[in-house]
């Protein structure tokens, strides 16, 4: 008796197209499906393709998830670059503490990126934004991070913005930041928290 074949009887499932095709298109309309699965390892294959930066970005804004968040910021941190600054840097203005603490935290990544902006932040009319730039500076590893806070200490009028930048120059501050202290501290003479501050910030400096 002839044997039979294993798949004798039994129909065979038709071949079906893809939904997406695997290209950067089609991994970018897959940024948008239903399936957070999907859309999560979307997010991820785009790192193969760096023109897709703007895309990744802009997907930040839209995405509810946060595992399929969590990968955008992955890869916007892994494709960096000038576009990358660019998308993030509007994310400070974000109601959503996540947004905002993601971007900076991939920004504080992209130092010569993000060095352009960095005057134009410190001067926004929008006082949580300076906060915010300042509180990037403290995770920036740039050169000119202790002169962009001495600046601060120097011209901004708002004390909570001061004393942020007191908290982050008592840990990257120089001796050359000590004329700014001493000036922060004259112009706020009547504000203890900012006296403290300034004299903590003097103490870890240049100890005596």
């Amino acid at each position: 008796m002839a044997l039979k074949k294993a798949t004798d009887g039994i129909a065979l499932r038709p071949v079906e197209a893809r939904d997406y095709r695997r290209d950067m298109a089609g991994l970018i309309a897959q940024l948008d499906d239903a399936d957070t699965g999907v859309r999560r390892w979307a997010a991820r294959d785009l790192v193969a393709h760096p023109q897709a930066a703007a895309a990744v970005c802009a997907q930040l804004s839209r995405e509810r998830d946060s595992s399929v968040r969590s990968v955008l910021f992955s890869s916007a941190a892994r494709l960096g670059g000038a576009v990358v600054a660019e998308a993030l840097l509007p994310l400070l203005r974000s109601e959503d503490p996540g947004l905002r603490n993601g971007a900076i935290e991939v920004l504080s990544g992209l130092p010569d990126a993000v060095a352009p902006h960095i005057e134009r932040l410190l001067h926004d009319a929008d006082g949580d934004v300076r906060i915010f730039s300042v509180n990037l500076l403290g995770d920036l590893p740039h050169p000119q991070v202790p002169q962009w806070l001495a600046q601060v200490l120097l011209h901004e009028t708002a004390v909570n913005v001061v004393g942020a930048a007191l908290e982050v120059l008592a840990e990257v501050g120089t001796p050359a930041s000590l004329p700014a202290l001493q000036a922060a501290a004259r112009r706020f003479a009547d504000d203890p928290y900012i006296a403290f501050a300034v004299d903590l910030s003097i103490a870890r400096i240049a100890p005596t």
